[in-house]
C-alpha cells in the first residue's frame, strides 16, 4: 500500500459516520506476544448481494486446525460494525457463540469444520473508507490493515492465508462492472441482475482482498511476460476520465518489464486490473490482481497534471505492481513486519524511477522527502524503529519510518553487497518464502546468505529508532590526510541508550588544484569512532562524504565556506554537490538566527552562497533538472530540524531575507534563465520538464526581490501556459503576493477547472501553502467554500495538510494555526479517524519549538485529548505526543 504522497460547509451527512471509539485504556499489541493462529482457513468462499445501502455477505470458511500452533477449542473471528444475520457450522445453525467487543467467539470441538457466516453491512454510511464503502455511486473495498473485519467475521491477521473464491450479484444497470481478485471464472445474468465469479489461486491474507462494483469504463492493453504468457491489462475509471489514463498504462507496462529484467519477477495471473477511486484514505492498494488507486495517482494529462504528478503516477503504479512479489507472494507474518513489504517495495520503486528518468534528481528528491518527513518523525515523540515493538492502532504505523527509512536500510545492504550480490540475496528470499508470511529477519537472513555479508550488527537498524549523527573531521599534516569519524544514535521514547550501527559512507578526497579525486571509496563505520589515514596529499584535500546519500544519517562537519563552495561547483557526485549547496545555506542561516554575527561575517556568508548559486545558473555541464535541485533553498521544516529548539518566526524571516537578497543580486541571471527556459516546448521530455522547473524557481527568487515585476511575469506565464506545470507554477508565485493579479488568476483557475476534482485540490492547496500574510484567513474562508468537504480525504488534505506543512502560517505566533488544525482533528475524527490522526504529528513537534509556541501547541493537544470520544487512531497519536 502506498501512503498518500501529498503533502467549506459541512456536507450534512456526518450523523451517518461510524461511531468513534472510547479511548479508555486501548489494548496494546506487542510483537513479543506473537503466536500462530490455532486454525487455518484453507478456502474462503464469499457471496455478495450488493447494494449501496444494504449488502449481504455470505462467507464460507473451510477451517482446519493448525499443527504449528497451540491447540485451542475456540476460534476468534474479528468483526467491526457488523450485523450478524446467520451462523452455521457444518451446515447446522449455531447460536452457541459469544461476542467479545466486536469479535465473534466460537467453540469448535473437531479438527475441521465449514463455517458459514451471513452479515449485513451498509456501505453508504461507511465514512471511514475501510472495508466495503460507497464512493460516488460505486462500491469499493480497502482492507489493509484491518478492514476485512468490516465485511465479515474472519481471523483478520496477515499470517492467515487462504484461497479465495468470490461471487457477486448486483443490479446490472447500477453496477455493470463487477471485479475481484484473481481471474474471472464465470459470469451471467438473472433478469435485471447479473453476477460474476472470480477465483484467486494464490493464497493470500484478508488484507489483500478486493472487490469493486460500479459504472466504469476501461483502458485495455496487454503484456507478454518473459515466459511468453499474455496478461490482459485494464485500468477502470469513470466515464470522462479515460483519456487521462494513457500515462498510467504505459507506466504499468514499463514496471512489468523492469521487474522482470532487474529482479527476475514475472506476473502470475491472466489479468491485472487497476481501478481509480476518488474517495480513498491512501495513495493506492496492491490487492492481488485488483489494485485500487486514488484517482490522484492514475489520472494525468499535460493540461491537468504537473510534471511531478506524472512522476508520482509512474512511481505509485510501479510500487503497487512490485508488491505482487514483495508483499503478496511473500507477505508479512504480523503488522510489526510492515517494512518487510513496504520498505523493500519503496526501494524497488525508487530504483525503477531512477532508471526511467534522472537517477541523481530522483535520489535528491527521495532524500528531501526523508529529511522533511522522516527525520522529524525520528526526533519526535512518535519515533519508532522500522520494526516496532508495540502499537495500539496499526494504521498509525503507516509512516515515513516504515516506508522511507525502511527503504534506506535495505539500500544500505545493497550498497555494501553490490548490485549483483544483492540480487542473489533477493532471489534467495523469494525462493525461500514464496507463499509464506515472513518476517524482517527472514529477509535479512536471505540477504546475508545470498551475499556473504555478516549482518548481525546491521540488524540494529531494524530495532533502534532515531537518526544517527555522524561527526566528520578531516585534518592534514605533511602528505597525510586523517579522517576522524564518530557516530551517536540519539535517545528516543522507550530507547534511552543505543548501540553503534554499521554506517556505510561513500567518500572521495578532492585535490584542490586539479578539482579531481583518486576514486570513490566505501567506508563502513561500525564502531563509536574510527580514524582513517590517506597518504600522498601534499596539500589538504577537500572531503566529499556520504556521497549518493549512502546512509540515512545526519552529517555534522565543520567545513570552511570556501570548501563548500568548491564542492558545490566541482563535485562529480550530484548528491554531494547538492549537499554542499544545502550546507552553505544551512550554516549561514543558522548563524543568522543564532545572532552575534558581525556585519562582515554575515556578508561573507551571503557572498559564498551567491557565488555558488551564480555558478549553478551559469554551468552548462548540468541539465535543468539538476540545476533546479541546486537552486532550491532548504525548506523551513528542514532548517528547524537543525536546532534542538527552533524559532519558526526567526527561521522564516532569515530565509526570506536571504532569498530576497539573492534575487536582487542575481536578477539579470534569473531573468535570463526565465527567458531561456520559456522557449522550451510544452512536452514531457526531460529537457522540457527541466526548463519548466527552473523557470518557476527563477520566478520565486524574483518575487521575493521585486514583487511587482514578478507579478507581471507570473501573470504572463499563467496566461501563456500550455501545461499544468507552468500554470500551477505561475499561480503558486502569485498566490503568495498581495496583488490584483493574484485574485484574477485564482478565479480564472477555479472557473477553468471547476469540474475537475484533482485540479481543484491543487487550487485549495496553493492558497493554503502560500506565503501570503493572510494565509490563515484564506484557509478559514476556503473551509466554507461550497466545494470543500471533509468526507473526501483528498479534499481535506488539500487544504489542511497543505496548511499544516506551511511553517509561515501554521506557526503563527498567535497560535491560530494550531487551533485550526486542532479544530479540524476534532471535527474529522468521527468522520474518518485514519485521516484525522495523520494531522496530529504537526502539533506533536512542540518540544522542538520555542517555549511560547510550544505551550500553545501543547495546549491544543490537551484540548483534543480532553474530548470524551476519540478514535483509537487519534487517541494513540495524541497520548504519545503528550507523554
Amino acid at each position: 500500500m502506498d501512503i498518500a504522497r501529498t503533502p467549506a460547509t459541512p456536507d450534512g451527512n456526518f450523523e451517518m459516520a461510524d461511531a468513534a471509539v472510547e479511548p479508555h485504556a486501548p489494548a496494546t499489541i506487542r510483537r513479543e506476544d506473537y503466536a500462530p493462529f490455532p486454525w487455518r482457513v484453507a478456502a474462503t468462499h464469499l457471496d455478495f448481494d450488493l447494494g449501496l445501502e444494504k449488502t449481504l455477505v455470505e462467507a464460507k470458511l473451510t477451517l482446519e486446525r493448525n499443527p504449528d500452533a497451540e491447540s485451542s477449542p475456540t476460534i476468534r473471528l474479528n468483526g467491526d460494525s457488523l450485523k450478524l444475520v446467520e451462523l452455521r457450522c457444518d451446515g447446522e445453525p449455531n447460536d452457541s457463540y459469544a461476542m467479545e467487543g466486536d469479535d465473534l467467539i466460537l467453540t469448535l470441538p473437531g479438527d475441521a469444520h465449514e463455517l458459514t457466516i451471513v452479515t449485513e453491512i451498509d456501505p453508504a454510511s461507511n465514512s471511514q473508507l475501510m472495508g466495503l464503502f460507497a464512493s460516488n455511486g460505486m462500491l469499493c473495498t480497502q482492507c489493509e490493515a484491518e478492514g476485512f473485519r468490516r465485511i465479515t467475521f474472519f481471523p483478520d491477521r496477515p499470517d492467515v492465508l487462504s484461497v479465495y473464491t468470490v461471487r457477486m450479484r448486483a443490479p446490472k444497470a447500477q453496477f455493470p462492472v463487477l471485479l475481484a481478485n484473481g481471474n474471472c471464472t464465470a459470469q451471467g445474468e438473472e433478469g435485471e441482475y447479473h453476477w460474476a465469479e472470480w477465483h484467486d489461486p494464490w493464497p493470500k491474507p484478508s488484507y489483500l482482498f478486493a472487490l469493486v462494483a460500479g459504472d466504469l469504463v476501461a483502458r485495455s492493453d496487454s503484456f507478454t511476460t518473459m515466459s511468453g504468457r499474455q496478461v490482459a491489462l485494464n485500468i477502470f475509471v469513470r466515464e470522462g476520465d479515460l483519456e487521462r489514463t494513457g500515462h498510467a498504462m504505459e507506466s504499468l507496462k514499463r514496471a512489468m518489464a523492469w521487474d522482470e529484467e532487474t529482479f527476475g519477477r514475472e506476473y502470475d495471473l491472466d489479468i491485472y486490473n487497476i481501478v481509480a477511486v476518488s474517495d480513498f484514505n491512501m495513495g493506492a492498494m496492491e490487492n492481488k490482481g485488483l489494485n485500487v488507486f486514488n484517482t490522484k495517482y492514475v489520472l494525468a494529462d499535460i493540461d491537468t497534471a504537473t510534471d511531478g504528478d506524472f512522476d508520482a503516477v509512474e512511481g505509485v503504479i510501479a510500487h503497487e505492481y512490485f508488491h505482487n512479489w514483495s508483499g503478496n507472494r511473500v507477505t508479512c507474518r504480523d503488522w510489526f513486519q510492515l517494512s518487510l513489504k513496504e520498505g523493500f517495495t519503496v526501494l524497488r520503486d525508487q530504483l525503477f524511477s531512477q532508471d526511467m528518468g534522472s537517477a541523481p534528481v530522483k535520489r535528491i528528491g527521495d532524500v528531501r522527502v526523508l529529511r522533511s518527513v522522516q527525520f522529524p518523525e525520528d526526533s519526535g515523540p512518535l519515533a519508532h524503529p522500522i520494526r516496532p515493538d508495540s502499537y495500539q492502532e496499526i494504521s498509525n504505523f503507516y509512516t515515513s519510518t516504515i516506508y522511507n527509512k525502511g527503504a534506506e536500510v535495505i539500500r544500505m545492504m545493497r550498497t555494501m553487497a553490490g548490485e549483483e550480490a544483492f540480487r542473489k540475496g533477493c532471489d534467495l528470499y523469494f525462493e525461500r518464502h514464496d507463499g509464506e508470511a515472513a518476517t524482517c529477519e527472514d529477509f535479512v537472513k536471505a540477504i546475508e546468505d545470498g551475499t556473504g555479508l555478516d549482518l548481525e550488527q546491521f540488524r540494529l537498524w531494524y530495532s533502534q529508532a532515531g537518526t544517527p549523527k555522524v561527526t566528520v573531521a578531516l585534518s592534514h599534516e605533511g602528505d597525510t590526510a586523517t579522517l576522524e569519524l564518530a557516530q551517536e544514535v540519539p535517545p528516543t521514547p522507550g530507547q534511552p541508550d543505543k548501540r553503534p550501527m554499521p554506517i556505510p559512507l561513500k567518500i572521495a578526497l578532492f585535490d584542490r588544484a586539479s578539482g579531481t579525486h583518486r576514486g570513490e571509496q566505501l567506508v563502513v563505520l561500525d564502531s563509536a569512532s574510527e580514524k582513517l589515514t590517506f597518504e600522498g596529499f601534499a596539500a589538504a584535500p577537500v572531503l566529499s562524504v556520504n556521497r549518493g546519500f549512502s546512509a540515512p544519517v545526519r552529517i555534522e562537519r565543520d567545513v570552511a565556506p570556501a570548501d563548500l563552495t568548491f564542492l558545490a561547483a566541482r563535485d562529480d557526485d550530484p548528491f554531494a554537490r547538492y549537499e554542499a549547496m544545502q550546507d552553505l545555506v544551512v550554516g549561514h542561516l543558522g548563524d543568522v538566527v543564532a545572532g552575534g554575527l558581525a556585519a562582515e561575517e554575515r556578508e561573507a556568508g551571503r557572498e559564498a552562497i551567491r557565488t555558488a548559486l551564480a555558478a549553478v545558473l551559469a554551468d552548462e555541464r548540468i541539465d535543468d533538472q539538476m540545476r533546479g535541485e541546486l537552486m532550491m533553498l532548504p525548506g523551513e521544516s528542514y532548517l528547524m530540524e537543525q536546532s534542538l529548539v527552533a524559532d519558526p518566526g526567526a527561521i522564516h524571516a532569515a530565509r526570506e531575507t536571504l532569498k530576497t537578497w539573492l534575487g536582487r543580486e542575481l536578477v539579470e541571471e534569473l531573468v535570463a534563465l526565465h527567458e531561456r527556459a520559456s522557449q522550451a516546448p510544452g512536452t514531457l521530455d526531460a529537457a522540457a520538464q527541466g526548463a519548466r522547473k527552473v523557470k518557476t524557481l527563477a520566478l520565486t527568487y524574483l518575487a521575493a526581490a521585486d514583487p511587482e515585476r514578478a507579478s507581471q511575469m507570473a501573470a504572463a506565464e499563467y496566461d501563456g501556459a500550455t501545461t499544468m506545470t507552468d500554470r500551477q507554477g505561475a499561480l503558486m508565485v502569485l498566490a503568495s503576493l498581495d496583488t490584483a493579479q493574484r485574485t484574477a488568476k485564482l478565479l480564472d483557475f477555479y472557473n477553468r477547472y471547476r469540474d475537475n476534482d484533482l485540479v481543484i485540490d491543487k487550487w485549495f492547496a496553493l492558497q493554503a501553502s502560500s506565503l501570503h500574510p493572510q494565509a490563515i484567513e484564506h484557509v478559514k474562508s476556503l473551509r466554507n467554500h461550497g466545494d470543500f468537504t471533509l468526507r473526501n480525504p483528498n479534499r481535506a488534505r488539500s487544504l489542511y495538510m497543505a496548511f499544516a506543512g506551511n511553517p509561515h502560517a501554521f506557526h503563527a505566533a498567535s497560535g491560530e494555526g494550531y487551533r485550526l488544525i486542532a479544530d479540524l482533528i476534532l471535527e474529522l475524527d468521527p468522520v474518518n479517524s485514519q485521516t484525522a490522526a495523520r494531522f496530529v504529528p504537526a502539533l506533536g513537534r512542540w518540544r522542538r519549538i520555542e517555549t511560547g509556541r510550544a505551550a500553545l501547541m501543547r495546549g491544543e493537544l490537551e484540548r483534543i485529548a480532553a474530548s470524551s470520544q476519540l478514535s483509537r487512531d487519534t487517541h494513540e497519536q495524541v497520548s504519545r505526543s503528550l507523554g
